[in-house]
């Protein structure tokens, strides 16, 4: 690690520590983020005290750059809560405190998480279905329309044709596209912050174990229970990193995918969708393509909503009734206004 830019990151983790500590002014949150912040400009002076050992000059007063102020100020604007993501990317840990609980009395060693993960293990495969269910339904929703709107303007059946398939690599394609991009930058984020954890552990442990322990204690921890705790936790190195991964940075390693199978899902899922409205046109119905299109619609949307129910507990009958209203709603307006321009054009 450059102590210099070492230097710069906690000094910036302090200034953005003291900006949520403001924004949570009143609440025991508070105290935590003040807390840390000493501890981030603890670890600053470590990295201040390697410059000057190697015979570099001793770095001026800290001037926080242009984004880091920005941040500080939406910080204050918006709350710690809502820019979590983007604090942790900014080094500037604890956001744990907004989702997950501390460990459990009594346990003090790393199989306290083996339940959370294997819960957080549930929940990912779970989500994995949803994606997928959600991904067919964008491709139906965004295909249909597409599909009703230009057999609103025109007869011809190629034109439906082309516009059809046309709509569903376009949009398969950029759904695999974004999911690539989007599990990526996660992985390489959770790769970059986990880079910084392991150097921090070797640099200064004890100082980790605190920062652990100053989050177990605003999570409900009695203070020494949670500096008992952390403490075991860092001296274990097998489970240490992946301990402040979800403490410190708010990450679970167990849900990072592969951003080439989140693609592929999401396209295939997509494709699957988009192509089920374009299969009458496909097949030749003629004049009976669109009722053909229509109904398959409808029996798919609502089968998507009752399945989308198995996620959220709610009556499958009036959450397939939902979901078809509000495809029939895009289609009809779609739809409509292909038929208001095809006059207008004729």
């Amino acid at each position: 690690m450059n102590p210099l830019e070492s230097w710069s990151e906690e000094q910036r983790s302090a200034f953005l520590y003291r900006a949520c500590a403001d924004a949570e002014s009143g609440t025991s949150r508070a105290d935590l983020f003040r807390r840390l912040a000493g501890e981030a400009e603890a670890q600053a002076a470590i990295w201040r005290a390697q410059l000057t050992a190697r015979g570099h000059p001793a770095p001026g007063p800290f001037v926080p750059d242009a984004r880091t102020r920005l941040v500080a100020r939406l910080v204050q604007w918006l709350g710690p809560r809502r820019l979590r993501n983007v604090l942790s990317a900014m080094k500037v840990r604890g956001m744990a405190v907004y989702g997950s609980t501390p460990p459990e009395a009594g346990h003090t060693s790393p199989p306290a998480g083996a339940a959370f993960e294997r819960r957080h293990r549930g929940l990912a495969s779970g989500g994995n279905l949803r994606a997928a269910v959600f991904g067919v339904n964008d491709g139906l929703v965004s295909n249909a329309s597409l599909i009703l709107g230009v057999a609103g303007a025109s007869n011809d059946i190629k034109v439906v044709v082309l516009t059809g398939v046309a709509g569903m690599a376009a949009g398969a394609l950029a759904m695999a596209a974004g999911e690539y991009v989007s599990v990526q930058s996660q992985r390489e984020f959770y790769e970059y912050q986990i880079g910084l954890e392991r150097d921090e552990l070797k640099t200064y442990p004890e100082a980790e174990a605190q920062e652990l322990a100053l989050i177990y204690a605003a999570k409900g921890l009695p203070p020494r229970q949670a500096d008992r705790i952390a403490k075991r936790l860092v001296a274990d190195p097998e489970h240490a990193l992946d301990t402040l991964a979800r403490e410190e940075l708010g990450l679970n390693p167990a849900e990072l995918g592969s951003p080439i199978g989140a693609a592929v899902s999401s396209l295939l899922s997509f494709a699957a969708g988009a192509l089920l409205p374009l299969v009458p046109w496909l097949a030749g119905s003629g004049t009976r393509a669109l009722a053909w299109t229509i109904g398959i619609t409808v029996l798919a949307l609502f089968g998507v909503g009752a399945t989308l129910s198995l996620f959220t507990g709610r009556s499958a009958t009036l959450s397939g009734l939902r979901m078809l209203a509000l495809g029939a709603a895009a289609g009809a307006i779609t739809f409509g206004i292909g038929h208001v321009l095809g006059v207008a054009t004729q």
